[in-house]
């Protein structure tokens, strides 16, 4: 058993069963089709994709992270629309133009986000969310920096697609906790112009991770 198998078994992580707010206001403006959620953790973003249609790759290193996200797939009816596949994420193989969406929530993949950005097929959407460095106090996340995004960092890395949205903030999370974080959603597409379609009004409520 890991580390993370115990945390995922005892509750020690949050396992909230919503969606991400950002990605939640995006999903009817993103292609359709086949996705995958690398670190899926205990399913959130997984299990709502799949719930919406798509047919979903959840990635994680934790067999229990996985079985968790199994049950709620089942619960909602959306089992068999989820493939479920333990791996060692930095030296897993990510095939090239498959995904027409990707999503990464709270995983440091930046040794690993050119393979994934390559996974995607064109016109495909890219959504990341992570912990980011702050002078803020917060609670939330990794203890130190190592492990947290700088200021910036997650915009440059993805400069190379046509970036949708993207945000640094900080939030107070429903246990009461502050946190610092940054999200986007990006196209792969390239060219002085570009499409940007409507998408849900932000809501007030803080994403956790």
């Amino acid at each position: 058993m890991t580390d993370w198998d115990e945390r995922f078994r005892s509750g020690q992580y949050p396992q909230d069963t919503e969606p991400s707010e950002m990605l939640r206001r995006h999903v009817d403006a993103l292609p359709e089709g086949r996705a995958l959620d690398v670190a899926a953790g205990t399913g959130r973003n997984a299990v709502f994709l799949a719930d919406r249609g798509y047919r979903v790759d959840a990635l994680d290193g934790s067999r229990a992270g996985l079985e968790i996200t199994r049950d709620r797939a089942a619960e909602r009816d959306a089992g068999g629309r989820l493939e479920l596949v333990q791996t060692d994420l930095p030296s897993h193989a990510f095939p090239t133009e498959t995904y027409d969406l990707v999503t990464i929530s709270f995983y440091r993949a930046v040794d690993r986000l050119s393979d994934i950005k390559e996974s995607l097929r064109d016109g495909g959407v890219l959504y990341v969310e992570h912990h980011l460095r702050s002078s803020d106090p917060v609670e939330s996340g990794p203890s130190g920096d190592r492990y947290r995004f700088a200021a910036n960092e997650l915009l440059r890395s993805v400069l190379d697609l046509t970036v949708l949205e993207y945000a640094e903030r900080i939030e107070t999370r429903s246990d009461g906790r502050h946190a610092a974080t940054a999200r986007v959603v990006a196209r792969k597409t390239s060219g002085p112009r570009q499409s940007y379609p409507a998408v849900g009004k932000p809501g007030t409520g803080p994403d956790d991770g």
